[in-house]
């Protein structure tokens, strides 16, 4: 299998300070807890140096001493490290945000973060339950704050330097537009959604004008049907290439102008998902324009319930 510096490559933080691996590792597990731990070791050992965090996974401390263990073995070095983790839904409200932070970091083991981003757009009713619901099992929102109040609590954070950038998550086009004609600092990241059935390319397009970085969720299609991994166009350039589908599909979405993230407890699929190069033109071309599939699996942008999270 041979590599090139696609792997490598880094979007620079044009609304932010440093760098981010366009390689990205997502520590959303559904599984036992006991597995964040080792599969954040092994992306570490593999070549992982960024990781996608997030209050509401419920396991930040486990990534946080998985990272502590390596960093102490004085195999990667902090500032080599991209770290993002992210406001709950329960948290929107300006007073809750920063011990909403601060909880984090400390839950991470982490002496700032790289990037803080709002999970979802949609408040939730506060308080220590994530997912309040009513008698008729509806989500109980909060209609008490809006998203750009919740945005200015995030904009101190960086003004306190406790985070170097904060982003936006699980969002359309209209809110990303919103947030960047109403705020003072502009989100270093939008996290959403992409993969070639979901290609988003006007908000990529919008994205790349105002220096922010797309961050693809869910790059492989979540296992979920209609499976993107078996589309006959991308199974059909991996055979020509002597690739797999997977490192196809991940790519594209580098080459494109696009993070991802990638989530596996299975240290062979942790070392495929980085194991990637460059794709040639003609393989680009077919992707943009013979996948005619269109598909989004997670419903989470209408609801801010996160389709992946049970």
């Amino acid at each position: 299998m041979t590599h090139d510096a696609l792997r490598d490559t880094k979007f620079l933080l044009v609304n932010g300070v440093g760098e981010m691996p366009a390689v990205g590792f997502g520590t959303l597990f559904d599984k036992d807890p006991t597995v964040t731990k080792q599969a954040v070791k092994d992306a570490l050992e593999v070549g992982f140096r960024h990781f996608d965090c997030a209050e509401r996974y419920g396991n930040e401390e486990k990534v946080g001493v998985a990272i502590q263990e390596v960093l102490k073995a004085g195999n990667v070095r902090r500032e080599d490290l991209f770290i993002t983790t992210k406001l709950w839904n329960t948290n929107h409200r300006p007073e809750r945000v920063a011990p909403a932070f601060e909880a984090s970091r400390r839950r991470l083991q982490m002496d700032y973060i790289d990037c803080y981003i709002v999970h979802t757009p949609f408040a939730f009713l506060p308080g220590e339950d994530p997912n309040p619901r009513d008698e008729q099992g509806q989500v109980i929102y909060d209609s008490g704050v809006t998203l750009i109040e919740t945005w200015r609590a995030l904009e101190r954070l960086v003004d306190e330097g406790r985070c170097k950038s904060i982003g936006l998550s699980d969002v359309t086009l209209k809110i990303v537009q919103e947030i960047v004609a109403a705020a003072r600092i502009k989100p270093a990241v939008v996290q959403v959604e992409s993969h070639p059935y979901l290609p988003e390319w006007e908000l990529l397009e919008f994205c790349h004008q105002h220096g922010i970085i797309l961050l693809a969720f869910a790059p492989l299609g979540h296992g979920v049907e209609p499976k993107l991994l078996e589309d006959p166009v991308i199974t059909g350039i991996a055979e020509r290439l002597e690739k797999t589908p997977a490192q196809v599909a991940l790519a594209w979405s580098i080459q494109r102008g696009a993070a991802f993230l990638t989530t596996s407890a299975t240290r062979s699929h942790i070392q495929e998902n980085f194991e990637i190069s460059t794709l040639p033109p003609w393989a680009m071309r077919e992707i943009n324009e013979d996948v005619t599939t269109r598909k989004r699996l997670n419903t989470v942008v209408e609801t801010g319930v996160p389709g992946f999270i049970h």
